[in-house]
């Protein structure tokens, strides 16, 4: 009598992702980030580091903070012979304000002008939809992709399709642009029709609300679609 062996079908255990992968994928985040941080972040942080941390003076607070993304729009000309678009924004920005500083007197006219670098901002964005080259995509795509490789490569196809995503990503650069610019008309028409003491404490307060709606709108109306298309893409590539 033959004794008939059976085998039991071997388990397949998926491959824990390598150190090396882990590494390549932090790197690519980081790579993704690093024009946001050091383009629109660092001016930024170091405007109100030195002004409100050290008390520096607005003129001189807005000239250092403005080295940063002077060189980069130096460098993307000479080096890459092309226009670092976020980077001479903040500069444009921080160039407004200076000028803006030089401004004294009337009390009214003090609180209008610091709608100046955001309405600047604003006016901006609005314009670089318009040309084709949206400024807030610097921005965007990091939050998207995520750092991935493969997102980021399904971020490429998709936008040199020109297509629906394409059109979402024009779309999040307009609400930007336009709750920029929108807060900036707010400060003014405050400046002018409330109270001086009123304007100075509803400053900050207009400033976050309509950061929480850019945010909440531009979400829905942009970042929520492109990544679903953004995964599934992905999903189509691993398919074949």
């Amino acid at each position: 009598m033959s004794q008939l062996a059976t085998e039991a079908p071997a388990k397949v255990i998926p491959a824990a992702p390598s150190a090396a992968a882990g590494a390549e994928a932090r790197k690519a985040r980081i790579d993704s980030l690093k024009p946001l941080v050091l383009d629109a972040i660092v001016p930024t942080a170091s405007y109100y580091l030195l002004s409100k941390g050290f008390g520096m003076g607005t003129m001189a607070a807005l000239a250092w903070s403005s080295v940063v993304p002077a060189g980069r729009t130096v460098w993307g000309l000479v080096k890459e012979r092309r226009v670092n678009g976020l980077a001479a924004l903040i500069l444009t920005a921080n160039v407004v304000g200076l000028l803006l500083s030089l401004v004294a007197g009337d009390p009214r006219l003090m609180l209008a002008k610091d709608s100046g670098i955001t309405g600047t901002i604003g006016l901006a964005v609005l314009a670089s939809v318009f040309a084709g080259r949206p400024l807030m995509t610097a921005g965007l795509k990091p939050w998207v992709t995520k750092g991935n490789a493969a997102r980021i490569a399904s971020w490429e196809r998709l936008s040199a399709k020109r297509g629906r995503f394409a059109r979402l990503e024009r779309t999040f650069s307009v609400v930007w642009g336009v709750g920029l610019f929108g807060e900036a008309v707010a400060r003014i028409l405050g400046a002018y029709t409330l109270p001086v003491d009123t304007m100075v404490a509803m400053g900050g307060v207009i400033a976050a609300v309509t950061i929480t709606l850019t945010i909440v709108v531009s979400g829905r109306l942009a970042v929520g679609p492109m990544e679903e298309l953004v995964e599934a893409d992905v999903k189509a590539a691993e398919i074949g």
